[in-house]
């Protein structure tokens, strides 16, 4: 039962949620601007108010099934122990959040998985998760670049859940989705040092002085 809870999870997380909400205004995001498929990108191109759906519909992607297993856990009594429920709702986290990075309606390609992230830790570690969310808005505003708010986060995110007194599969899996995320933003990394990164201030000065 398990396994499969995990695997509906992972199909819902695999749900190209900028994608879809592009193509119906006749833009395949994966060809435009940086190609990635997330909220970021999908401002950028399309404006604020899809940008703003893209990432409710990519936390939502963890939210729902999370909430779904824990709830029917609990329903229908399927174990008194707590740390199985634990277990159960954290792998179900962790399903969505790989299929948003691994989608297999995208053979196997994805987005860069923050906001699913931060959608896993809404319901696992939810004070955690409000740091977190503070901590990259500071970064962005500060810094300029949405890609080293992400990173900043996600590699905080494992001590945050450690200091708050996760349990060990909290721990692991903030571990495990920090160092994926930092993977999928290779590309920006490099960029960064070779100062060809995305400047939100700068991108925002160019869309306001365009005819």
């Amino acid at each position: 039962m398990l396994f499969l809870f995990v695997a509906i999870s992972y199909l819902i997380g695999s749900i190209p949620t900028g994608l879809l909400l592009s193509r119906a205004t006749g833009v395949d995001i994966r060809k435009s601007g940086s190609g990635n498929i997330g909220a970021t990108n999908v401002t950028r191109l399309l404006g604020k108010k899809l940008g703003v759906f893209t990432l409710v519909g990519d936390v939502l992607k963890a939210v729902v099934p999370m909430l779904a297993v824990h709830w029917y856990y609990v329903r229908f009594g399927i174990t008194a122990e707590p740390q199985d429920l634990d277990l159960a709702v954290s792998l179900c986290g962790g399903g969505a959040f790989l299929g948003h990075m691994y989608s297999v309606y995208l053979k196997f390609r994805g987005g860069k998985g923050v906001a699913t992230a931060l959608g896993v830790f809404l319901v696992l570690e939810p004070i955690a998760a409000l740091i977190s969310l503070l901590l990259f808005v500071g970064v962005v505003y500060f810094s300029g670049y949405v890609a080293v708010g992400s990173l900043v986060v996600s590699a905080m995110m494992t001590l945050w859940v450690w200091l708050l007194k996760g349990s060990p599969n909290h721990v692991f899996l903030a571990f495990f989705i920090g160092v994926l995320i930092w993977l999928k933003h290779a590309d920006n990394i490099r960029r960064l040092f070779e100062g060809t990164e995305t400047n939100w201030r700068e991108w925002k000065k160019k869309k306001e002085q365009a005819p």
